[in-house]
């Protein structure tokens, strides 16, 4: 699998604070760059264009010529390290103790640590608490007796490394500190930049040279020519900012002095990615600092830890087996997307002139969504409604095809049959409805002929092709339990279908209300034709429907002759015994089935289904079945569903005796662990009183994956925002599931794909945003 990206499960658990509108971290209020900037310093620019490399470089998948654990040791500057990783540099302190904390940690992780000659403590009270000989980041100070002084206390305190950057002093991000311990002022410096020359060259690294036998490194340089230059001027090290200029430079310092890329790591991978490109080790400056926000010494020594564990899964899944056996051949990088400009002879598309539905905001949700994910990556996020991963086990998926292959040799297929329906289309109606028939009798009582099944692509498609087939004219209705799947509602715009909502109320949907909905839409001429509704755990509010709710339902939709379309996903993945499907209790073909295996097996095979046991008639009289009229529509979408995601399904549910629920018994068991989990920590981190006063408050569901909490402030895009960026959480607007309007003060949190360490942290970091908010809400802010 050449060329695959390696994320690392560290970076799932680890927590990082939130970043700048640039794409960096942030630190404490004051110590950062003006927002009223033109430009982002040159070094956070560099970092950008080194993290946009890291997002397209993929390792290349190679067995290991040895066997064995990964060894990620180093020797640099003439010490041993545990791993080719600097720690920092920080300009400045992001939060009380903050350079004691970093200094620990590191100590800790026997990695070097760089302060700033602007810390806030003594260097040699510092270095005390550190094991391993701290560096020190210095400046080009405009009174070179200022620099002379602060490398000898470097020196003094036992320091093991000096460095100085070249290039402007308007590129340093560091402007105001409040009390610098080893530069001999009174008090707070408003702009540091004031007590340095205008520019750092390579004077200033002669007379750092001159000035102390501690190892200097020189920081900024960019090209072979200024990296031959600092060795020539008694440089010990270099450090570059630019990924793509590490090669040349590598070639042409040919091992005389290590070579250290600064910027832009985030991942054990963007290591080894370096290394492979000629570097001897890497700074990790802004996960540390996104440790240390959201944890203090535990934060940044989680980071640590899981910054040196992710570059041992990556060695292995390159197939190295020291630092030594990294080098250019484990990476390959892709070419950097085309511009999206047209040309200028090229006459764009307009929008307006589109399907109106590419203009809907319904389509633009999860486009909203996975761009803020995209953007701080870093944040905790309980917007995704995906299963934990970490029941799937790669090499389950031959063993449940070769079970499936195996059971159609038994059933008396041929060799070549077998061969046919493993490469061929296969019927449009799917190959495996007699397993799944049975699975739905063996687990969910829905009794029916597998004729009446349809396998399709995901829910989705079986959402798209029964309200294709169901609505035949502009007077035609689809009902809906609102709040609602984003899904369902999509599926609608696409297809130009109005919608009709029926308001939930806090124990679900209201009978009462759909029927009130029903007799409005008949008095305006409409016709009601299907109610849409996700009775078990519904996404997004996490509602269920009682027993009886589901009898009145059922008695409803027959007196007022519309069909129920019945989606529940999350009913065999929840803790406890179910209540009954409203199709196994269907006795006048009520109800349209759709189900997934998504979430039950695994998401990856994109295999769903529909069960449309409905008695269709055509004008002849002769009659068939629903599913037969989605099958004829499938065949123009799709034609037909993977054979090959239909055979591991298949052979899950042959491995199951088709009882999905006891295959999923542990998944249950961790989700309804991580649901009560959430409830919890929500409960510990604002208790009811304080909730009260808030005006907070949130539902508490018994399975599923999804709750949803109440605020006083609008929980909207740019509250998600506000939230992902500063506070380092994310959740979702609640707003995407109203197909009608509202939820303006609603946010839904999945709990699903969250270990309990992330619940736990989320949820405090919830609590800070919805107190922050609610403040300022109350201000009037």
């Amino acid at each position: 699998m050449a060329g695959q990206r390696i994320d690392g499960s560290a970076r799932n658990v680890r927590e990082r604070g939130g970043k700048s509108k640039n794409g960096d971290s942030t630190s404490a209020r004051g110590n950062t760059a003006r927002t009223g900037d033109a430009h982002p310093p040159a070094p956070e620019r560099a970092a950008a264009a080194n993290r946009e490399i890291f997002d397209r470089t993929g390792l290349c998948q190679r067995a290991p010529r040895h066997p064995g654990t990964p060894e990620t040791a180093v020797k640099i500057l003439d010490r041993p390290w545990p791993a080719p990783v600097v720690v920092g540099p920080l300009d400045a302190p992001a939060r009380p103790g903050g350079e004691f904390a970093v200094v620990q940690a590191a100590a800790t992780a026997g990695l070097p640590a760089v302060v700033s000659a602007f810390a806030e403590r003594a260097l040699a009270e510092l270095a005390s608490a550190a094991d391993a000989p701290l560096w020190l980041r210095t400046y080009a100070f405009s009174d070179p007796a200022t620099a002379r002084r602060i490398a000898g206390q470097a020196e003094d305190a036992g320091f093991g490394a000096l460095l100085l950057a070249i290039g402007g002093r308007d590129d340093i991000r560091l402007r105001r500190v409040a009390a610098p311990a080893n530069l001999g002022s009174p008090g707070p410096i408003a702009d540091v930049r004031a007590l340095l020359d205008l520019h750092a060259d390579w004077s200033h690294v002669a007379d750092l040279r001159t000035a102390t036998r501690l190892p200097l490194l020189v920081a900024g340089v960019r090209t072979a020519a200024e990296a031959l230059r600092a060795l020539e001027t008694g440089a010990d090290g270099i450090v570059v900012t630019a990924f793509d200029a590490l090669p040349e430079i590598a070639e042409s310092v040919a091992g005389r002095c290590p070579v250290l890329l600064s910027g832009g790591v985030r991942r054990g991978a963007d290591v080894l990615a370096s290394l492979a490109a000629g570097a001897d080790a890497v700074f990790a400056g802004r996960p540390v600092l996104d440790g240390l926000r959201s944890g203090g010494r535990a934060g940044v020594a989680e980071v640590l830890d899981g910054l040196v564990r992710e570059l041992g899964e990556a060695m292995a899944f390159a197939g190295a087996r020291t630092v030594a056996d990294i080098g250019p051949g484990l990476i390959r990088t892709a070419q950097r997307p085309p511009d999206p400009s047209p040309p200028a002879t090229t006459t764009p598309l307009r929008r307006s002139e589109l399907h109106a539905s590419v203009r809907d905001p319904v389509l633009d949700t999860m486009t909203f969504l996975n761009e803020i994910t995209s953007r701080y990556p870093d944040a905790i996020s309980f917007a995704p409604g995906r299963p934990y991963d970490g029941f799937f086990d790669t090499e389950q998926i031959f063993s449940h095809l070769r079970r499936y292959l195996n059971h159609l040799e038994q059933q008396g297929s041929s060799a070549q049959e077998i061969r046919t329906a493993m490469y061929q289309y296969g019927p449009t109606a799917g190959q495996i409805r007699e397993i799944i028939a049975d699975s739905l009798r063996a687990d969910e009582h829905i009794d029916v002929p597998a004729e009446s099944i349809v396998v399709t692509v995901g829910a989705q498609e079986a959402m798209l092709l029964v309200l294709r087939a169901l609505i035949g004219g502009p007077d035609d209705v689809l009902l809906v339990s609102s709040p609602c799947y984003v899904g369902i509602a999509g599926a609608a715009r696409l297809l130009d279908i109005p919608l009709t909502p029926v308001e939930e109320r806090a124990d679900g949907v209201s009978c009462a209300d759909l029927e009130t909905a029903i007799r409005a839409e008949k008095a305006r001429g409409r016709r009601p034709r299907a109610f849409y509704v996700v009775p078990d755990h519904s996404n997004p509010s996490g509602t269920t429907m009682g027993a009886a709710a589901r009898a009145e339902l059922l008695e409803l939709a027959a007196r007022h002759g519309i069909l129920i379309l019945e989606d529940s996903p999350y009913r065999l993945v929840s803790p406890g015994p179910p209540l009954p499907t409203l199709k196994s209790m269907d006795r006048a073909h009520t109800v349209v089935h759709i189900g997934s295996f998504a979430k039950t097996v695994f998401p990856g095979a994109r295999v769903g289904f529909v069960v449309a046991d409905q008695p269709v008639a055509d004008d002849s009289g002769r009659v068939g079945l629903l599913a037969d009229e989605l099958a004829k529509i499938k065949s123009m979408v799709t034609v037909n569903t993977s054979s090959l995601s239909q055979a591991a399904v298949a052979g899950t549910l042959l491995a199951a005796d088709g009882r999905i629920s006891e295959l999923n018994a542990a998944a249950a068991g961790y989700y309804g662990d991580a649901m009560r989990a959430t409830l919890r920590e929500l409960d510990a981190r604002l208790p009811r009183a304080r909730r009260e006063a808030l005006g907070v408050r949130w539902n508490e569901p018994t399975g599923g994956f999804f709750l949803t909490v109440r605020v006083p402030f609008r929980a909207d895009n740019a509250a998600l925002t506000r939230s992902a960026q500063d506070f380092g959480v994310i959740w979702t607007p609640m707003t995407y599931f109203y197909p009608g309007g509202g939820g303006l003060h609603g946010m839904r949190l999945s709990t699903s794909y969250l270990t309990p360490a992330q619940i736990a942290r989320g949820t405090a970091r919830l609590a800070r945003f919805i107190e922050a908010e609610s403040a300022d809400e109350g201000t009037g802010q």
